[in-house]
């Protein structure tokens, strides 16, 4: 058995534990993430403390100890439902629980727990490599604890299950998932993680399982595999294992090139992946530039406050998933243009509250966030291929709003061709884009452009009551600013607003 402490067992609270743990005359030790991310060389804050006896008995010792011997303050959380309790030390959060073994009934995801013993707890553990546990007890402190060849498997780069995978999978389905995450979120340029045939061969039996699971869990292991780095990976192995057909019919739908007269079109599915590969990678280069924000509402006024990102956002990568779902319903033949796929941005727009809806996610901003992206993700690029003129520019930043920097962002990654000269084409043409785009901002400030002729003023002016024509006079003064016949300010909105009311039967009343 392999003792690894130094490094890895350095932080004061496992030696606490340690002694703690003799005191009350159990035996405990650190499992699961913590002892993988080790080996990994990955910094890791998720601890996670395995007691053969009570967890919370054993946190809430620590605690005692921590308050009369360190004469610090220390608060124990204690979850009751599932056995577990948490505590933070200086500034480690550490969850314990007692060791268990579990039993499932065929309906539920939810198990029948007993108290068992450290290979017991290790046995119900979902991979191998999250099955290791160091030793905490003094005579073998640091020891390695892996009965199922975790170390070997992480070396390897293999995702395996202690117990037979369909059994793994039919008493929490939700692995199938977690297996899939994790060879994406680990797998790096220098080791690729794969999950063992016999596991893929088990999801593909058990995928029906899948039913038992809430969708906001479903959702909350989506949403990890697309904040990794290279999220595509995922979404395939939820497609080769026929998840995705349950979880996201739509993109499933993405597949598959149609040939009419020889002419055919590209793969959606492979371009989306693509492209949500490409925004995970821009994304990431201009995080660590601090050239991202994202807009936070200023409470009690119009204004946003502008914060420099430093996490990547979830809600970009689902518009770069769904950028092109509407595809599939607006594919059309034409023998003189081939492929069209006309209105699929307008169409995509409506299907994202569906699919929203369908997954229990948010149908708030957030959604009217990937909402817009989808909607707008192929104005830049119509720009690129016409002439790049101030009103389209002014009517892109208008629309967009904050979101104009990651909707160009989607843009920039949506551009792909198996042509690296149609390619770099499109880039240099894109850039102009961008280059126009901040010129525009800068004399015209359109963004989030609020119009200098509010409703109220109309009616005052011309002493009238809500109707039609209020409407058409601001969205005349509107477009004007936005075609650039008259600048972004009051004077000249209300110049031109006393100039055109008159053709609408608008007179002025005399004013006070």
């Amino acid at each position: 058995m392999s003792t690894i402490t130094q490094g890895y067992l350095d932080d004061p609270v496992f030696s606490l534990v340690s002694r703690v743990a003799e005191q009350e005359g159990v035996r405990a030790f650190v499992i699961g993430g913590y002892v993988r991310d080790c080996f990994l060389g990955t910094p890791s804050k998720d601890i996670d403390i395995v007691v053969e006896g009570s967890g919370i008995a054993l946190a809430e010792a620590v605690a005692e100890h921590i308050r009369q011997v360190e004469k610090h303050s220390c608060h124990v959380s204690v979850f009751k439902n599932f056995g577990t309790a948490m505590l933070r030390y200086h500034g480690t959060e550490v969850e314990f629980v007692g060791a268990r073994k579990e039993s499932y009934h065929r309906d539920s995801r939810k198990p029948i727990v007993e108290d068992g013993t450290l290979e017991e707890d290790q046995l119900r553990r979902d991979f191998t490599i999250n099955a290791m546990a160091f030793s905490l007890q003094r005579e073998d402190f640091g020891a390695l604890v892996d009965p199922f060849g975790g170390i070997r498997d992480l070396a390897a780069g293999i995702i395996r299950t202690p117990l037979d995978p369909e059994v793994t999978y039919s008493d929490d389905p939700l692995r199938m998932l977690r297996a899939i995450r994790f060879a994406t979120r680990l797998t790096t340029p220098s080791r690729t993680f794969t999950i063992v045939p016999e596991s893929l061969e088990a999801m593909r039996k058990m995928k029906d399982r899948m039913s038992i699971l809430s969708k906001e869990r479903i959702v909350e292991e989506l949403n990890k595999i697309l904040l990794t780095p290279h999220p595509s990976m995922g979404f395939r192995l939820l497609d080769e294992t026929g998840l995705l057909e349950y979880i996201l019919p739509d993109l499933v739908r993405l597949k598959g090139v149609e040939t009419v007269e020889g002419r055919g079109h590209k793969d959606n599915f492979s371009h989306t992946l693509q492209v949500v590969d490409h925004v995970a990678e821009d994304e990431l280069r201009q995080i660590d530039a601090g050239t991202l924000h994202n807009y936070a509402p200023v409470e009690g006024s119009d204004g946003f406050v502008e914060v420099q990102r430093t996490e990547p956002y979830v809600w970009l990568r689902w518009a770069a998933l769904l950028h092109d779902i509407g595809k599939p319903a607006s594919k059309r033949y034409d023998p003189v243009q081939g492929w069209t796929f006309h209105g699929h941005n307008v169409l995509g727009a409506r299907m994202v509250p569906k699919i929203f809806q369908s997954l229990k996610m948010p149908l708030n901003e957030k959604m009217k966030y990937v909402q817009k992206l989808v909607e707008l993700h192929h104005r830049p690029v119509s720009l690129v291929d016409d002439e790049v003129t101030d009103s389209a520019v002014r009517r892109l930043l208008f629309d967009a709003g904050n979101e104009i920097d990651d909707l160009m962002l989607l843009c920039n990654a949506d551009i792909t061709s198996k042509n690296p000269v149609k390619v770099a084409r499109l880039k240099r043409n894109f850039e102009l884009v961008r280059e126009k785009l901040a010129e525009v901002e800068a004399k015209d400030a359109i963004r989030n452009m609020k119009n200098p002729i509010t409703g109220d003023y109309v009616m005052k002016v011309y002493g009238i009551p809500p109707c039609d024509k209020i409407g058409v006079l601001k969205e005349y003064v509107k477009n004007a600013i936005l075609d650039g016949r008259i600048g972004n300010n009051f004077e000249e909105a209300d110049r031109l607003m006393r100039a055109y009311a008159p053709t609408l039967g608008l007179q002025e009343v005399a004013s006070e």
